[in-house]
This record gives C-alpha cells, structure tokens and sequence, in this order.
C-alpha cells in the first residue's frame, strides 16, 4: 500500500506526458490554413527546429566533458543524474516548441469560427509544453528517489547533479534562445517600424519571420526550459532537506520515508488540478468569457484542487501537527503565484498607471520615456520582495512553531515553494498560450486575412500579459528555489566539516558556520552580489551586437531587391534567420563559462564559507535585476501598445516613435537578461552542491 502511494508520482508522471500527446493529437487534427498561412507557418517551424538543432549540438560538448568530470569527482548517481537532468530537459522543451510552431496557423484558420475556439486551440497548443515540462521534471525526480532512496539519504547531494543538468541546459536555452528573439525583434522593429514606416509583422520586412521564429525558441523552449529546471531543482532541494531530516532522526522522523516522497506527491497533485483545470479552457465557456477570466478561471479550479488533494495526502501520511503545516505552506505557494502574478500585471499593463505614466512620458523625448521605464522597474521589485518574505515568514513559522525543528522549518519552506511549481503545467499552458498567439496574429497580417483580425488582436493582447506575469513566476521560483538551495548547501557543509581532519583542526568539534564577520564569506557576498550585473552586461552587448547586424541586412534587402518595399518581390528570410541563429550561438560561450567556472574557481580558491557568501550575493542581487529588467522591459513594450491603440496620437506619431525605441530597450532587458539571471542563480547552486565534496577537500583556504 505504502509503495503505492510512494510510486503515484511516477505514474501521475506518465499521466501527464500521455495527456501532452492527447492534445497532439487533437491539436494536429485542426485545419492548418491555406497555402499561404502554411508556407509562413512552415518557415517558422523550419527555423525554430534548426536553431534548436543546433543549440544542442553546440551544449552537448560541454555536456559531455561536465558528465565525465561529475562522474571522477563524485560518482556514477550524480553523473547520471546530471545526464537525466540535462535530457529530459531537452526533450520537453524540443516537444512542446516543435507543437507550438505548428499551432500557429490552425489558429489562425479556426479564428473564423469565433474567439471561443481560437482560444481553446491556442490554449491546447500551449498545453503540450506545459504538461510535457510538468511531466518531464516529476518523471525525472521519480524514478531518482524510487531507485536510489537509501544512496539519497545516506548521501543526499548524490542527487543535485539531477538539477545541474536541469540547470545548465536551462541557461543556455535561456541565453541563446534570448539573445535570438531580441536582435531579431529588434533588427525589425529598429528598420520596419522606425525608419520604414512599415506595420509589424509586415511580410516586407526581411526579418519577420526571424522575429517570429526568436517567439518560439525564447518564449516557448526558453520559459519551459526555466521553469522545467525550477521545478527540478526545488525537487532536489527539498529532497535533500528530507534526507538530512532522516539522517537526524528527530521526533517526526518516519522509517517509510514519507518526508522524501511528499515533494514528489505534492507535484503530482498538482498535474492532477492542472489537467482538472485545463478542461475549464473550452469554446463554450470561451465565447461567453472575456479570453483572461477563461485562463484565470483555469487557474484558480487547479490551485484548489491541489490544496486540497495535497491536503488530504499530508494528513493521511504525517502526524496532525506535521500536516497542518505541510498543508500552510502549500496553501502559502499557492497563493504567492497569483500574488506575484497580480503584482507583475499592475506593473506591466497598460490598464494600470505604471505603463500609462511610461506612455505619456513618451510625448517628451526618448530620454523622459527611458527614465520612467527604469523607474517603474526598480519600484516593481518592492512588492514582489514583501510578497517573497511573507512567504517565506508564513511557511518557515508555521513549519517552527508546529515541530520546534529549524530543520523542518527550512523544509516546510521548500515544500512552500514546491507548491508554487506543481502548478507549472497549468502555468506553462497559459504561458505558451502567449508565443502562439503572437505568431497567429502575425500569419493573419502576413497572410491579409482582416476578418478575423479582431479576434487575433484580442488573443494577442492576452498572451502579451500572461508571457510578462510568467516571468515573475518564474523569477519568484528561482528565488524561493535557491533560498533552499542554499539551506541544504549549508547544512551539507557542516555535515562534511565533521569528517575532514583539517576542518576538524580549525574548527573543533563546533559547526562551521556562515558568518559575516569572516572577511571569506564578505568576498564571496561581494563577487555574488557582482555576478550577475556582470553576466548581464554580456547578453545585453550580445543581443545589440547581433541586431545591429540584422539591421544592416534588412536595410541592404531594402536598397538593393528592386520592388520590396512596395511589395512587388519577396524578401530573403532566411540570410536574417542564418545571422541570429549564428551569432546567439556564438555568444553563448562567455556567459556559459562564466557561470559554470566561477563557483569552481572560488569554492577551490577560498573555501566553501566564500562559496557560500557567492550563492547568498548571487540570489539579493540576481532577483532584485532580474524583477527590474523583466518587469520594466514589459512595461516598455506595453505602453508602446498602449499608444498603438490610438491614445496619445496612435501609430505614426512622435510618442509612438519614441515608444518603440523605449520597447528597443526593454526588449533584451524582459526577454533575454532578466530571464537568463533565473538560470544563473540555480547553475550557481547545483553546481556548488554536485562538486562540494571535492571542493572541501582540496580548497586552498577553509
């Protein structure tokens, strides 16, 4: 009985890829459009799948060298963990970007029959990515703890190479895919919009379907491999932290292991509510429903559902006072994503005073419009910290006062967050809904189908708001997922202290300890604090570095193919699909290096307490940017549609242009280096847990 219930999380696993090839199907059996509609669609798909063909071989070296060093320096488990890790990673985000470029046109096609079904499909295509992400990660995290339960609690890190490979391939999506969409968004919008006068998405344009094929590979691939890895690592942390909770043997110490499982099993209640909730999203309820209440409703009918499923499952495995308050951080997770999401949609819509001040800004000058748009970026992170802490105070109290346990308290934390990511298939659904959308609309301009373009803008408008409240999911999981992280990091530390003679030496039989009177952790607070501004300036010179170059191919396409411009030929596409897709793989080798090298290089230069300070720098720092880029850049890009409704002068006018410059500057800020931050700050942490052990046997200081 009890290794059935241990074993629910893998078969709920399986439930979920089933259901992502469910919606395949069904999606796959919808109309793709006529001709025209198919060769766009088409040309999307044949760009995005190269691109991705080719981020992979380029990351399969490093993969490759990384899995033979993890497995000399600790073992055969981490290796294949990290190779797992790493795999699963891929194939989710290969899976639902392959169906979302192919779910572009068909809803396009069936937006003639209304916005209920449009909506649907859009939203099924997004499903695919969602669920396979979903089941992917608790796929993974399973068969891991199923088969090497007593390794893990023996030796809990045997498990975080599962997370760095999560992580790893996570950041090179994140970099590559980001550094693509924005210097083709913005090679053209910089030529299209502001010195050609031309409408986005214009077939004109040289780099429109680069553009499109960028919302594929940064939007869809990009978000799933982050979130993906999100949702492994918090996996791996509370794992770890069940298995240091073991090896304790404290009064809820439990010899049926239900500490280890209940992570996994809160997970898989999750996909339980998200396939419940996603039945909400249909075309009845879509045409009587504005498109949002649908997606919210969604929402809302998965997170009760998984309160309550997880709910019953703690207080059928735990004592009551362990239950109650596994079921306050679950509850707390829950809420803190529509927190985080209601926060980031007050910030970014242009519903809402932030981006409206953003958009009057834009009737003086380019540089009132760029000073308001940072401005709103860096207010942005208040709230979300106050909401972080509140999270984190709920769940670490709740989980103290009921066991008297700073350990369980770090672990009902995790299981906090643990919450937030089980609803990662009904998020990511959401999510995907986003790029879909964007591409539909586009076929619908490129294609002059006008009758349904109501309908496409509408879609649109809606996928521009849950792609910008996603990444505050996003980062607020990263957050929540390195905080633990590091807990278990720590706590590994003193347990290791213990066993090595010269630790032993320095520190006697008392606990090392995270101090910041140690001038060691004061530097690594320092370079973590520093990493990420520093890892930041490398995507952003990317991204300008490779739109340029797009710039200067599209205005050649213009001066030298007679006819172009005024649509008597056809543009070259693919010479702006070669230029991204070669130079956002070029770019990836410095931010890749930097962030893998730089906790090696400190942990064996000065020990693990200035590998610690770096992790503790890297999280205060890292999600603070991470909010103000990703939040500030949506503001930008929606108080430029904002005008383009026709307020403050519409297309054309002298605030609509300087709009679209400030949305220049936001786009490699929400797209490219504020998500990218999210995958630093966990390659950071896994990668410090995978090597530790090596790390405390061979630093040069301790």
């Amino acid at each position: 009985m009890q290794f059935d219930v241990f074993s629910m999380p893998l078969y709920i696993a399986l439930v979920a890829l089933v259901y992502a090839l469910v919606q395949i199907a069904l999606l796959l059996r919808s109309d793709p459009g006529n001709k025209r509609m198919q060769e766009i669609a088409n040309a999307v798909k044949i760009g995005a799948s190269a691109f991705l063909a080719r981020e992979y071989l380029v990351i399969l070296p490093a993969g490759i060298v990384l899995t033979i060093a993890i497995y000399f320096t600790t073992g055969l488990i981490p290796a294949l963990g990290f190779v797992v890790g790493a795999l699963f990673s891929a194939l989710a985000g290969y899976i639902g970007m392959s169906i979302t470029v192919r779910s572009s046109s068909r809803v396009a096609q069936i937006a003639n029959k209304g916005l209920g079904h449009a909506l649907s499909l859009a939203f099924r295509g997004g499903s695919v990515m969602g669920f396979a992400v979903a089941g992917f990660a608790l796929l993974g995290l399973s068969i891991f703890v199923l088969l090497f339960e007593n390794d893990i609690v023996t030796n809990p890190a045997i498990i975080a190479g599962l997370g760095f490979g999560a992580s790893l391939i996570a950041m090179f999506m994140r970099v590559g895919g980001g550094i693509y969409t924005k210097a083709a968004d913005l090679g053209a919008d910089l030529v299209g919009k502001v010195e050609v006068g031309i409408p986005e998405d214009d077939p004109r344009n040289p780099a429109v379907i680069a553009d499109n094929v960028g919302d594929n590979v940064g939007d869809c691939a990009g978000m799933g491999s982050d979130v993906y890895e999100s949702y492994v690592v918090i996996g791996v942390a509370s794992i770890i932290l069940a298995a240091l909770l073991l090896q304790a043997q404290s009064n809820f110490f439990f010899k049926d292991s239900s500490l280890l499982y209940f992570p996994l099993l809160v997970g898989a209640m999750g996909i339980v509510g998200s396939i419940v909730g996603s039945l909400v999203v249909n075309p009845s309820l879509g045409n009587r429903l504005k498109p949002m209440r649908v997606l919210d409703l969604a929402f809302i009918v998965a997170g009760i559902l998984i309160i309550i499923l997880t709910g019953a499952i703690a207080f059928t495995l735990f004592p009551y006072s362990i239950a109650q308050s596994t079921l306050i951080a679950t509850i707390t997770g829950v809420v803190l994503v529509i927190v985080i999401e209601k926060i980031v949609d007050y910030f970014t819509s242009y519903s809402y005073a932030p981006t409206k001040s953003i958009a009057e800004a834009s009737r003086i000058s380019a540089a009132t419009n760029f000073l308001q748009g940072f401005s709103v970026g860096l207010r942005s992170t208040a709230p979300s910290a106050v909401a972080l802490v509140v999270a984190i105070a709920i769940s670490y109290l709740s989980g103290y006062y009921l066991t008297s346990s700073t350990l369980f308290a770090v672990y009902n934390t995790a299981i906090a967050t643990m919450a937030m990511l089980s609803l990662t298939a009904i998020v990511m659904s959401i999510d995907s809904f986003g790029p879909i959308t964007d591409n539909a609309n586009g076929i619908v301009e490129m294609s002059g189908l006008e009758h349904v373009r109501r309908v496409t803008d509408e879609l649109d408008a809606v996928g521009n708001t849950v792609k910008a409240t996603t990444k505050g999911f996003a980062i607020a999981s990263a957050a929540l997922s390195a905080l633990a992280l590091f807990q278990a990091f720590q706590t590994e530390v003193a347990i290791r202290a213990q066993n090595i003679p010269r630790y032993i030496e320095a520190y006697g039989t008392s606990s090392i300890q995270f101090v910041l009177s140690d001038p060691k952790v004061i530097v690594g607070l320092l370079i973590g604090g520093l990493l990420p501004f520093f890892f930041s300036s490398f995507l952003i010179n990317a991204v300008g570095r490779t739109a340029m170059k797009v710039v200067l191919e599209v205005r050649r396409q213009f001066k030298e193919i007679p006819g172009l411009l005024e649509g008597k030929a056809s543009p070259d596409y693919s010479k702006c699909i070669g230029i991204t897709t070669q130079e956002s793989l070029k770019e990836l080798a410095l931010p890749g290096l930097l962030a893998v090298l730089t906790p090696i290089v400190l942990g064996f230069l000065l020990g693990p307490l200035a590998l610690g300070g770096l992790l503790i720098g890297s999280v205060v720092s890292g999600v603070f940017l991470a909010l103000l880029m990703a939040n500030g850049g949506a503001a930008w890009d929606n108080a430029k549609k904002y005008i383009e409704l026709g307020n403050l002068g519409g297309k054309g006018s002298d605030a609509h242009k300087v709009a679209v410059m400030g949305d220049t500057v936001g786009d490699p800020f929400k797209d490219t280096a504020g998500p990218s931050l999210n995958s630093l700050i966990k390659v950071l942490n896994t990668i410090s847990i995978v090597f530790l052990s090596v790390i405390m046997t061979y630093a040069l200081l301790i």
